[in-house]
């Protein structure tokens, strides 16, 4: 995934009011890159790669899976850039063993996938699909096989279109039917899958596919924000408690799309920062504040009355092995009395670096989000579980000379470095991604691998960036050049 961050739209249905992240601010872009004192990553720090399960598999029909809310979605006229599909992908149903031998052949520890709720349990619930765990069982496999650590992620997404005829996230119940599904995955693989991540980046479904439409199931109900918050959170706690009852050894944990909430103009700036306070909650602490002290933060009480039952914030508050935190860029916020909410995204400092989609490239973000969490949840282990780039051109083949992502993601692990010389427990990272893929709404527009794919023959071919990665993967120190 790399949309996360707010929408070029008003965000819809935001409340006022918050704990900010107390962060610098100016008229201009500031300082961005951040000097470590060493560029020596420590020998057990993991090297990975992402992807997930929608975005890269095809075969939607194949050996029993069940539609997803994507397979809709992605169907209807305008809702994709290019119009395209995933039908195909990057083919890695069919063709998983190429996708590892990339992996190995990069030297890389891990390897982070999603599995497909509907290959498991086609309607989201009910009987299990045994075709389906087998698929997993193969790729695990094949990874160990190349001394690859798989880390899977239980939902990037994908619901069941089964479940989502019943309500979807804004049914309480599908928060167990999450939790039977990790049992049913637990059960099959636990002797050898021992890392899992059960929500991938939930801000950005609830967000962009509840309130503003722009993503799966494509609704647009901001009274659906108090629910679907919750219910993803409780689902999150049962899912973790079906993990460690089914399985011994394992390492649990979730995957945030952590952004800094800046307000235009600085911090000086005190009504954007009102509204920049008020995204911060919806972003940031609704998600980070449950797990890590068992509560809500006071501006999402509004969107949670009648929702939030008796004994629901103690399965929330689980422990956790580790966060995956996803960083790509800060958001700008300004307050607008007629947006919803009155909040709305504002464009980035003059003279701000951007990326292909206009978002400021900002590496002190990451450094900022991963110190708040230090700070604020009680260090705990952290991976950095997304972080990546797009090739900044138009439609076409991405060029393999992809120079601008190497200097992109070494300015970024700097910031981890100097995380971790600030005290925060950073223990991996994973770049987005392996293979060019379908980018959601974006289609094959957006172009973020270290490996491009030739979509009418499926041939890959690693670019510039994959060989720089191999390399840091082997000496774990970061070159200045």
């Amino acid at each position: 995934m790399e949309r996360s961050g707010v929408s070029r739209r008003a965000l819809g249905a935001l409340a006022l009011g918050g704990a900010a992240m107390g962060l610098s601010g100016c008229e201009g872009p500031g300082q961005t890159d951040l000097r470590p004192k060493s560029r020596q990553f420590p020998k057990d720090f993991v090297w990975g790669v992402a992807t997930a399960a929608f975005q890269t598999e095809g075969s939607q029909a194949a050996d029993g899976r069940g539609p997803s809310v994507w397979d809709r979605f992605e169907k209807v006229p305008g809702h994709v850039k290019d119009g395209s599909d995933a039908t195909v992908a990057t083919d890695s149903y069919r063709r998983f063993q190429d996708d590892v031998d990339l992996i190995a052949g990069a030297s890389l520890d891990a390897y982070r996938f999603s599995i497909s709720w509907s290959r498991i349990l086609p309607t989201g619930e009910g009987a299990v699909n045994a075709a389906g765990l087998d698929h997993y069982s193969r790729l695990v496999d094949a990874l160990l096989a190349k001394g690859v650590t798989p880390y899977a992620t239980l939902f990037h997404w994908d619901l069941p279109q089964g479940l989502q005829d019943k309500g979807g996230w804004k049914n309480r119940d599908t928060a167990q039917r999450l939790a039977d599904y990790a049992h049913a995955v637990v059960e099959k693989l636990g002797d050898r899958l021992k890392n899992y991540i059960v929500l991938n980046e939930a801000a950005v479904h609830a967000v962009f596919g509840h309130v503003l439409g722009e993503q799966a199931p494509g609704l647009k109900d901001d009274k659906l924000l108090g629910p679907v918050i919750h219910h993803m959170n409780l689902g999150q706690g049962l899912a973790m408690q079906a993990l460690r009852a089914g399985g011994s050894g394992l390492k649990v944990g979730t995957t945030m799309a952590l952004q800094p909430c800046r307000p235009a103009g600085g911090p000086w700036a005190l009504w954007n920062r009102l509204a920049s306070d008020g995204l911060d909650s919806l972003w940031n602490g609704a998600w980070l504040d449950p797990l890590f002290k068992g509560t809500y933060p006071k501006a999402m009480d509004d969107f949670l009355k009648g929702v939030v039952q008796d004994g629901d914030m103690a399965k929330i508050r689980q422990p956790v092995d580790f966060l995956g935190v996803n960083y790509y860029a800060p958001a700008y916020v300004r307050l607008d009395l007629n947006a919803p909410g009155k909040i709305a995204q504002a464009a980035p400092p003059k003279g701000a670096e951007l990326d292909a989609f206009g978002r400021h490239i900002d590496p002190s973000g990451l450094f900022e989000v991963l110190d708040r969490v230090r700070r604020d949840y009680g260090a705990p282990p952290m991976l950095v579980t997304e972080n990546g780039c797009s090739d900044p051109f138009g439609p076409g083949p991405a060029i393999l000379d992809d120079q601008f992502r190497i200097t992109y993601l070494r300015r970024h692990l700097q910031a981890v470095l100097a995380a971790r010389e600030a005290g925060c427990d950073v223990r991996g990272y994973f770049e987005w991604t392996l293979i060019d893929n379908f980018e959601w709404d974006l289609g094959y527009t957006s172009k973020f691998g270290l490996v491009v794919m030739d979509r009418a023959t499926g041939v890959r071919t690693p670019k510039a960036s994959y060989r720089w990665f191999k390399a840091l993967a082997e000496s774990g120190v970061l070159a200045e050049r």
